[in-house]
């Protein structure tokens, strides 16, 4: 029998060229690292505008609520969310080894920051508060590379530095230079929330980062609860459309959701990047306090904005 009359003769091996097939595994693994890369930045940015939004709902909160009882409460609320969502998917309590940490972020971004920032706010305007979200990327950076051991490039220090010192003319210049007792209040809250971000975004790596500020959040009901109770015993609010809207955006928005893709976003890109699209947020905020306080948006502000972009592209592009 000759080959070609055999039952079994040779056909062509099933393979296509076709580009409509998609990407091959190695193409496909290659790509997956840019993509989450892509992603995360999205979901810090995304952080970013949130937060962006905290000091005028602030100012908002303030006009019906103490500064005491307005930090209580949304922490109060804020967990009680995070709470819902943690008993809706019954998440384990995270081992032991991870609390030391989460009280950390407990004590930066939950009780620190909202309460430091909203008493500075009782006396300073929205523009002045900018200072601490201007510096609050460079201190998070330096902060992180003390706790991780990570070394960013000189580039990205010095783009950062630019970028920092670009804000902080800005904003000091327009508040006229002088130091009161609300830039101690703002200092302060540049710290603390600096060491938050740092170890929540380090926490992020080992557990979902919506687990990371849920838990904080949980874990300062102790605290959150009776100081609530004191305040608003001692402080009756005057609600009002604006001062409800401000605790409900400050609770859920400020809080958990935007803290949710924040912890998400430095994750995927690492601290020292994600912080750095913070250099974004003090112009974000001049223009919801333009919209929503009606404040009049300073003329330097464009050629800043322009500066802080410039920087913000060359720190995500600096190889650590």
């Amino acid at each position: 029998m000759r080959a070609h009359d055999s039952a079994t003769a040779p056909r062509p091996i099933a393979v296509s060229t076709s580009p409509n097939l998609g990407p091959s595994p190695a193409s496909a693994a290659a790509q997956a690292p840019a993509l989450g890369v892509r992603a995360g930045t999205v979901q810090a940015a995304l952080g970013v505008i949130a937060f962006s939004l905290t000091f005028p709902a602030t100012a908002w909160g303030l006009e019906g609520f103490g500064a005491w009882s307005l930090v209580a409460v949304r922490s109060v609320l804020a967990a009680v969310i995070a709470g819902g969502c943690l008993l809706a998917l019954r998440v384990r309590v995270p081992g032991r080894r991870h609390w030391g940490g989460l009280a950390v972020v407990a004590a930066g971004v939950v009780v620190g920051f909202p309460l430091l920032t909203t008493l500075a706010l009782e006396t300073s305007t929205t523009a002045h508060a900018a200072v601490v979200v201007g510096l609050l990327p460079l201190t998070t950076a330096a902060l992180s590379a003390l706790r991780t051991g990570i070394r960013p490039s000189r580039t990205f220090w010095t783009a950062a530095l630019a970028g920092a010192g670009a804000v902080l003319a800005f904003t000091v210049q327009q508040s006229g230079g002088a130091v009161t007792t609300a830039d101690l209040y703002l200092l302060a809250a540049l710290l603390v929330c600096a060491a938050g971000y740092t170890e929540g975004g380090r926490l992020a790596r080992i557990m979902p980062g919506w687990q990371v500020i849920a838990w904080a959040l949980v874990l300062c009901l102790p605290l959150t609860v009776p100081t609530a109770a004191i305040a608003l015993s001692y402080d009756t609010p005057h609600l009002t459309a604006h001062s409800v809207a401000g605790l409900l955006w400050v609770a859920a928005g400020s809080q958990f959701l935007g803290l949710v893709v924040w912890y998400r976003g430095m994750a995927a890109i690492g601290v020292p990047k994600a912080s750095q699209l913070q250099l974004a947020q003090p112009l974000l905020t001049l223009v919801w306090s333009v919209l929503l306080l009606g404040e009049h948006l300073p003329v330097a502000a464009p050629l800043t904005a322009a500066a802080v972009l410039v920087c913000i592209a060359v720190t995500q592009r600096a190889r650590s």
